[in-house]
Order: C-alpha cells, then structure tokens, then sequence
C-alpha cells in the first residue's frame, strides 16, 4: 500500500512539477525584445519563405494553443506568440516550423501521429465504456471469460492515448532540436546567450509532452484499481 501511494506521488509530481516549469520557463521570456526585427507570425513566414514551404501562418483562438495542423497545412500561433515578439514567441515559432519541416520531409512518426489523435480520443470513450460494462456483463450471464475479453478490449482502449503521447514526446523533441534549433543557429537569428535560453525553452515544451504521457498512465492505473475493488 505504502509503495502504491509513492507511486501515485511520484507520478503526480511528474505531471504537475514540468507543467509548472514549462509555464514560468515561457512567461519569463515572454517579453518584448526591442532588438528583435518582428513577431513570431512574421518570423514563421519568413522560415517558410526560406523553405519553400506552401503553409498559412494563423492565430489561434483562446485556449487552443501553438501547433501545426498538417491536414489544412496551417501553422496555427497562440495570440501573445503570433504577434508578439519576445524570445518565446521566436522560439515557439521555430519549433512549429520545426513540425512544417517534418511534414514537408515525409518525417512518418507525424503521420502516424495525426492518424492515432484523430481515433485516440474516440478509442478512449469505447475502452471506458467496455470497462465499465465488465462487471454487469459477468453478473447477468456469469460468463467470466466474456468479461475478462470485454477487460481487456478496454484495457487496450484505455491504452491507445499512452501510446499516442509515447509517439508524441519524440516528434516534439525532432521538431526542436532537429529542425527549429538547428534554423535558429544556421541562420544567425538569435545571440549565443539567446539560443542557451533557446534550448530551455524547447526542453519545457518538450516536458509537457511527457507530463501527458504520464497522466494518462495515472489514468490507466485508475481505471484498473477499479475494476479490482
């Protein structure tokens, strides 16, 4: 029991501690930089004019965040990074650019990953519903084996967003420090201090990937200590 409790701790910690940090890590370079020639929209066009990359450069609505949408081919910025111009929205920018690059380069792990987020989210709520369903379905017709094949189906469905975010953590860290740092450092766009700065920022974005694969394991872990009781 003792040792379940430290994991639970520890897992929480894991899934609040790198948001927690990413968040301050971000604000505290998220101001103004008069030396800066322009605005993250302004730099992601100008790294797509540079690649030759047929993309629209667009801001987001509240809540939606910084990403890349490779179905419509649209770089999609937070309000405070599109027009904004601190060394965050620089950054953030760059590490999008980062996924436009992969998607242009044929980079598979991507796709695969837009395929998976398209099904996970609909996987997940049949994997709950099965698993819900177990111990009613072996009550009324006593067929163990029916409800241990029912387990396991949701068990596998409630699996499918863990190997999702799994797949993600590394498509984060290509985009970062295989696409956007190495365009940053090429093209002389930020200072050596700047690009130290750079890495961390691209670290902290990286480790909210990792606090997600670590909730969705607490989930997991959730839903099998209920089904136990």
């Amino acid at each position: 029991m003792a040792f379940l409790v430290i994991l639970i701790s520890l897992l929480i910690a894991g899934i609040f501690l790198p948001q927690w940090w990413a968040q301050y890590v971000l604000r505290r370079y998220s101001k103004p930089r008069e030396d800066f020639p322009g605005s993250g929209a302004e730099f992601a066009r100008h790294l797509a004019r540079q690649m030759k990359l047929d993309i629209r450069i667009e801001t987001t609505e509240s809540g939606e965040g910084d990403h890349y949408d490779p179905l419509n081919k649209v770089v999609r910025l937070s309000p405070e990074n599109f027009k904004g111009n601190s060394l965050t929205a620089i950054v953030v920018a760059s590490h999008e650019m980062g996924h436009a690059l992969q998607d242009k380069l044929g980079y598979q792990p991507l796709h695969i990953r837009t395929q998976l987020v398209g099904i996970a989210s609909k996987i997940e709520r049949i994997g709950a519903g099965l698993m819900i369903a177990v111990p009613l379905v072996t009550a009324i017709f006593r067929l163990p084996a029916a409800g241990l094949l029912m387990f396991l189906a949701g068990l596998a469905s409630l699996g499918t967003p863990v190997f999702v975010h799994l797949l993600t953590l590394p498509v984060e860290w290509d985009a970062s420090f295989r696409r956007a740092l190495p365009l940053l450092e090429a093209g002389g766009y930020l200072e050596k201090k700047d690009l130290r700065v750079a890495r961390r920022i691209l670290t902290a974005c990286a480790l909210t990937y990792v606090a997600s694969s670590l909730a969705a394991l607490l989930n997991l872990a959730r839903w099998i200590a209920l089904l136990r009781r």
